[in-house]
């Protein structure tokens, strides 16, 4: 499972990188909220420790959209005054301290969805609003790659925490904006401040499959088992991915030209 996840993330860092490139920020970041992260991680803890166990896990994976809804809204902030790294500890200080509020919250799938939602909500108010287009500069193979390492090594910091915590912390963890911190530091070298607020603004919406998956799991694991819950929650989560495409603005489209990289 291990070695599928550290193929998996660098993969799909690949396929936003290059979505973003030619259908433009909001696109990738939409496609990011597709539990291709998390989903693996709670599935690993489910077959290792219970459906019990995975249970809170889902619920808390839920609650977890809130910290790194705060990761992004400092990220996106911080990142129009100053450089990646200063954005990148901001974004970060902020999603532990939201993540340790989020560890004391009854473990119940009604407060989990309260604090997903109130979180999207304030993101989609508070994010920077960008008027026009965020034209996306060519990208480099090296670049590429340096994403896809990078994602490898978070996945694998990430992988071995959870699997030490417990049920809340496995679950926050699972949600641990690993995509985002690649994904938003590369952009904002590479295409600027723009970039990345589009490319948060696409996550806030992809915020929607991502809880359904969570949501169907913990409904129907206590019925269904492991296995036969995971796999209603991909197709739930594909569906309302679908249903969402049309909130979608492609406002963001880059305006070069459609090749993804040098």
């Amino acid at each position: 499972m291990l070695a599928l996840k550290l193929a998996l993330v660098p993969g799909f860092l690949a396929a936003l990188t290059i979505a973003g490139r030619v259908w433009g920020p909001s696109v990738a970041g939409w496609l990011a909220g597709l539990p291709v992260v998390a989903g693996p991680i709670v599935l690993l803890l489910a077959l290792e420790r219970g459906p019990v166990f995975a249970l809170q896990a889902s619920a808390a994976s839920i609650a977890a959209i809130a910290a790194s809804e705060a990761f992004n809204l400092a990220y996106a902030w911080t990142c129009r005054f100053m450089r990646w790294p200063f954005a990148l500890i901001a974004g970060l200080a902020v999603w532990a301290l939201v993540a340790v509020l989020l560890t004391h919250l009854p473990a119940s799938l009604g407060w989990s969805l309260a604090a997903a939602c109130g979180a999207v909500a304030l993101a989609q108010a508070g994010l920077p609003r960008v008027d026009g287009v965020a034209p996306a500069a060519r990208l480099g193979y090296l670049d590429l790659g340096s994403r896809m390492l990078a994602g490898a090594l978070l996945t694998l910091a990430v992988t071995s925490l959870s699997a030490s915590m417990g049920a809340a912390w496995s679950g926050v963890l699972s949600v641990f904006p690993l995509l985002a911190i690649v994904l938003a530091a590369s952009a904002q070298r590479a295409h600027g401040a723009d970039f990345v607020a589009l490319l948060m603004r696409g996550m806030v919406i992809g915020r929607a499959s991502f809880a359904a998956f969570f949501a169907v799991v913990a409904l129907t694991l206590p019925t269904l088992g492991v296995l036969p819950a995971f796999a209603c929650g991909a197709l739930a989560s594909v569906l309302v991915q679908g249903a969402t495409k049309g909130m979608i603005s492609m406002s963001g489209k880059p305006r070069a030209p459609a090749a993804a990289l040098d």
